[in-house]
């Protein structure tokens, strides 16, 4: 489902297989990452449920997602946790781009980036593909309960998120999200892949505080 090329770079069998879309998540052993003949729309990360349309490479502002349908604009977003998705319409060719820590996630990055493709591109859910890359995982996630009780709401099952210390599952908080209202996605993965764990392979923030660096995630309309 998903494999590692030899630029160090992660790719997604089922973004691999739309011949107009390219991506690739970095790792800390990327090399030429993102290419430097490659000109990339960025964001100054802000851990919002900011959403972005990118015409033009380069900064285009603050906020946590990046949108676009336009061919040759490819869209970046840098983690060393939080999770790096990638969304691509195939049926609209249009793409996005989401930075969602636990903040964000809260605040509905995802389905808020969701909606903003269908109001812009005439995006519908049920056609999306949505690829989750490297991020912390529920076994190195744990939380203090001023923010374990955030997410009661998307696990009613679970009732240690109430009170007290909790392990969170940024990835399962988001397909519960996006099925929300009888909600449907075309295509969901995760790597599966911990930051936290894999120290060899992925920065990680809360590993390595200061010390971590970042990994930076591209998609693209050819």
């Amino acid at each position: 489902m998903f494999r590692i090329d030899n630029r160090g770079v992660y790719q997604a069998q089922a973004l691999e297989e739309l011949p107009w879309f390219e991506h690739g998540f970095g790792t800390r052993s990327s090399r030429d990452w993102p290419p430097g003949d490659t000109a990339v729309a960025n964001l100054r990360q802000i851990h919002s449920d900011n959403v972005l349309v990118a015409e033009r490479a380069g900064c285009i502002g603050e906020g946590d997602a990046l949108i676009t349908n336009r061919p040759g604009v490819r869209l970046s977003i840098r983690t060393a946790d939080c999770l790096p998705i990638l969304i691509a319409d195939p049926a609209n060719r249009a793409i996005a781009a989401i930075h969602a820590g636990w903040r964000g996630t809260i605040l509905g990055i995802v389905p808020k980036t969701v909606s903003a493709m269908q109001e812009r591109f005439g995006s519908r859910q049920e056609d999306l593909v949505v690829v989750v890359g490297p991020g912390i995982a529920n076994c190195c996630f744990e939380v203090g309960p001023e923010v374990a009780v955030q997410f009661s709401d998307y696990f009613p099952e679970r009732e240690d998120l109430l009170s007290g210390r909790a392990k969170i599952d940024l990835v399962e908080t988001t397909r519960r999200q996006l099925g929300r209202n009888g909600g449907a996605t075309g295509q969901f993965f995760a790597s599966g892949l911990c930051t936290v764990c894999h120290s060899n392979l992925l920065h990680s923030y809360r590993r390595d505080r200061e010390a971590a660096g970042r990994m930076v995630s591209v998609i693209g309309i050819r």
